[in-house]
């Protein structure tokens, strides 16, 4: 009797199985809709420039950066990685240098710069130096921006609005007259402590001894 009955006990486990196979595929493709991105102002702080770390940190590195730049595309993971690793010991600061041999440069600064008023910069910061070798050779990058931004969660109207605005232009100038004070020619340029790092001192690793360095404290005699 139970021979009888055992092929349509399988089948039956099989449907069941499926349904729930289904159920789950189906929760896991409803992500959560992205959070409203916090409105602010490129007002708040007098410094410049974006921070990371506690203003009390032992050393602050100072980065001056071009989206298109490969170099500076490169550093990014790494000193995101020192950032986490020394933190809260180190203070980062990122600031734009767009290079006028780039092409697409300054759309690019002007694209983080405008989601900065959406709470998302260090975001936009990321995903346009991960992406970078797909924008830098399209023929229309601020398209692309767009997506990016969307992709985000930002209001696309407001991006779009924003990167051609008053305050991200002003942002941007601030910032290259900062780097025309210190001397800045090309990127990516480096300050640990307003010291200047050598072009020889840009590799990650040698950036880690030196960060590495600074945030011991000094011996006593």
């Amino acid at each position: 009797m139970i021979k009888r009955y055992l092929p349509f006990v399988i089948v039956g486990l099989i449907a069941l199985l499926s349904i729930a196979g289904g159920a789950v595929l189906y929760h896991a493709k409803r992500l959560p809709a992205p959070s409203a991105p916090k409105q602010i102002s490129l007002k708040e702080g007098t410094e410049g420039g974006h921070i990371r770390g506690p203003a009390d940190a032992p050393v602050t590195l100072e980065e001056f950066g071009d989206y298109e730049c490969h170099p500076c595309g490169s550093l990014a993971a790494p000193l995101n990685q020192l950032e986490h690793d020394y933190r809260p010991r180190l203070r980062m600061i990122f600031r734009n240098f767009p290079l006028v041999t780039h092409l697409h440069a300054r759309d690019a600064a002007r694209a983080a710069e405008a989601a900065v008023l959406q709470g998302r910069f260090w975001e936009m910061h990321d995903l346009l130096y991960k992406e970078q070798s797909a924008w830098s050779r399209a023929t229309d990058a601020r398209a692309l921006f767009s997506a990016y931004a969307g992709t985000l969660g930002l209001d696309l109207a407001r991006f779009e609005k924003d990167r051609d605005g008053d305050q991200v232009k002003e942002r941007i100038a601030a910032d290259e007259k900062r780097a025309s004070a210190l001397g800045v020619k090309t990127t990516p340029s480096i300050f640990i402590n307003n010291q200047p790092v050598p072009p020889g001192g840009l590799h990650p690793f040698a950036l880690r001894a030196t960060v590495d360095a600074a945030t011991k404290p000094a011996a006593t005699p």
